[in-house]
């Protein structure tokens, strides 16, 4: 049994995180701000986890909730391209700042793994598919960039503390308890809702910017769980230092998801089509290879499988007979 500490523990992903560390016996500590997370995705094992309200921009704070840690699954971030677009700041603070106070923090403390969750956007709109860990990054907008960023610091780490760090590139990963209801919400979290409600509005219809032909390598919340698991027990020797995709390895198209979505709930409307989003890539894909080698990663949850049961959790959570509304929903 080992304790470990998750940051950004009351997310979408972190939340994830802490119930299958919980699950299997371990002690888990997590710190937050709650700027995005919420207290209500950690309602069900609050008891059991050591939940400190922390920004990671306090330095002293960090450092005290890494020490008599065994390791660190850090998914804290300012999250969403189109937020770093319109205020890079804010992002560049949490994501860049932040994850240099914890890797001191982790240091000081001695502290052995520390799992970093990475983007694929990093790999930006460059020719070639599949994105294999190989390839140049091309990050677009300021929240790759920092996210890259962020792999570079875990990178040196390794080499000059030997410190044992892995960074997990997520492709767009969806799943319950994803906020479905903010301006920088995933786009699966945001159809579901929207077509739950049946929105009768312009302004709630779901919305495609672009065509809808550009593709994802959409993945469910318990496969980004399972890669997490596999590389804080991974040997050194295959993990350290390194970058992996975490991904499904397929491509799937905004119009193909809003069918299969429209389909699983019952929405009879086509989608609005706007203009694309600054910063945005046009197409992911993963080799999933490097992975599957490294620590023994396969895919749980197959995209329509996961679909499926994001739309189950939706449905139950934002049922009529319930009273919720988007304002008060639990993310």
């Amino acid at each position: 049994m080992a304790t470990y500490l998750i940051t950004g523990i009351a997310g979408f992903i972190g939340s994830h995180l802490a119930q299958a560390l919980v699950e299997h016996g371990h002690h888990v500590r997590g710190i937050d701000n709650f700027s995005t997370g919420r207290r209500e995705n950690l309602a069900h094992i609050a008891e059991k986890v050591d939940l400190l309200t922390v920004d990671l921009v306090n330095a002293d704070a960090v450092a005290r909730a890494c020490v008599g840690v065994d390791g660190i699954l850090h998914q804290a971030a300012l999250p969403s391209v189109p937020r770093s677009v319109k205020d890079p700041r804010p992002s560049h603070n949490s994501n860049l700042d932040g994850t240099f106070n914890l890797l001191e923090g982790a240091r000081a403390a001695g502290i052995k793994r520390v799992v970093y969750a990475a983007s694929s956007s990093a790999y930006g709109n460059q020719p070639g598919f599949p994105r294999v860990e190989t390839m140049m990054p091309q990050p677009i907008a300021p929240y790759p960039v920092q996210k890259l960023a962020g792999e570079l610091y875990m990178q040196s780490y390794a080499r000059v503390y030997g410190m044992e760090t892995v960074c997990l590139r997520y492709f767009n990963i969806f799943g319950p308890r994803q906020t479905p209801d903010s301006p920088y919400s995933g786009v699966i979290a945001k159809f579901c809702l929207q077509m739950l409600r049946r929105s009768r509005t312009k302004d709630e219809q779901p919305t495609i910017q672009g065509d809808g032909e550009q593709g994802r390598d959409f993945t469910y919340i318990a496969n980004a769980v399972s890669a997490n698991l596999l590389a804080l027990e991974a040997p050194a020797e295959r993990i350290s230092g390194r970058v992996f995709n975490v991904a499904c390895g397929e491509r799937h198209t905004l119009n193909e998801t809003y069918r299969i979505l429209a389909g699983l709930t019952g929405y009879k409307k086509p989608p609005l089509y706007t203009e694309s989003r600054a910063g945005d890539i046009r197409d992911s894909l993963a080799d999933i290879s490097a992975a599957r080698e490294a620590f023994g990663y396969e895919p749980l949850v197959s995209f329509e499988e996961g679909l499926a049961q994001t739309v189950a959790w939706y449905r139950e959570q934002f049922a009529p007979s319930r009273g919720v509304s988007a304002s008060n929903a639990p993310a």
